[in-house]
């Protein structure tokens, strides 16, 4: 479950990156952690919806691995 949740993850980032780039063609992923400092980025649609369902995968992925800390499982054989 966690590798879905970090090819799911990457890809997004992957997504948005490539987004930006046609709007910002020097921009980096580090640019990404603060696009308030863009407003091509700030005011587009598209980017923050994109960059919601980015943040909507870490927050579940963080939830599931508080799920599998609390139930105590420490290897992924547990809850296959």
């Amino acid at each position: 479950m966690e590798s879905v949740f970090e090819e799911l993850i990457e890809e997004q980032r992957k997504k948005l990156l490539s987004f930006a780039h046609e709007l910002i063609p020097n921009i980096t992923a580090d640019d990404l952690l603060q696009p308030n400092d863009f407003p091509e980025l700030e005011q587009h649609p598209f980017f923050r919806y994109e960059e919601g369902v980015l943040e909507g995968l870490l927050t579940a992925q963080m939830a599931y691995l508080a799920w599998r800390k609390e139930r105590g499982y420490t290897s992924i054989s547990i809850l296959l």
